[in-house]
């Protein structure tokens, strides 16, 4: 188990992504089992991921940010968002390992994510959450985030929906 005092945030590079498509890999097997098909986890392959992430860490644009979490065993964690808008930032991910949630790390990512896209001129962020992550939404709703729609997900078979979770006001969370 990490300890939140032994964790450091930082902005990811391309030399990241092997880290990045581990921690995704694995986030995704531990939070989305019994809410995506079984065969689909199971295929997710790393090294695919890393190639991925490697290509967007290199060609992303400006607006981009990635941070990532690491702890003495490593990665445990990243957080990506994006300005979407002029003033309307998006964060497309969000994952942590099981082993380095409950200790406020999943909070000071955010923070650190809204504080990068705030500096860029940022006034609000939303996120989007699969609506059976009963989980994360209730870590948004904590953080202040306000469910504002929803919309059909496409793939994994169907039937599945996520809902937004909006700040308004983007210094709600960058203040954390």
């Amino acid at each position: 188990m990490e300890r939140l005092a032994d964790i450091m945030i930082f902005a990811a590079g391309p030399g990241d992504a092997a880290d990045l498509a581990r921690v995704h890999v694995d986030a995704w097997r531990e939070t989305y089992q019994g809410l995506l098909p079984a065969p689909y986890l199971a295929a997710m392959n790393p090294g695919r991921h890393a190639g991925r992430w490697r290509h967007q860490l290199t060609a992303a644009p400006l607006a981009d940010v990635v941070l990532a979490a690491e702890g003495p065993e490593g990665m445990v964690g990243y957080c990506a968002g994006a300005l979407v808008g002029e003033d309307v930032a998006e964060v497309s991910t969000l994952y942590l390992l099981k082993s380095a949630q409950g200790l406020g790390l999943g909070g000071r990512l955010l923070a650190a994510c809204a504080r990068v896209l705030q500096a860029r001129k940022a006034r609000s962020l939303r996120l989007w959450v699969l609506d059976g992550n009963v989980r994360a939404r209730g870590f948004y709703e904590h953080l202040g985030g306000v469910g504002e729609g929803r919309r059909p997900v496409n793939g994994w078979g169907g039937g599945l929906t996520e809902t937004a979770y909006r700040w308004a006001d983007i210094g709600v969370l960058a203040r954390r």
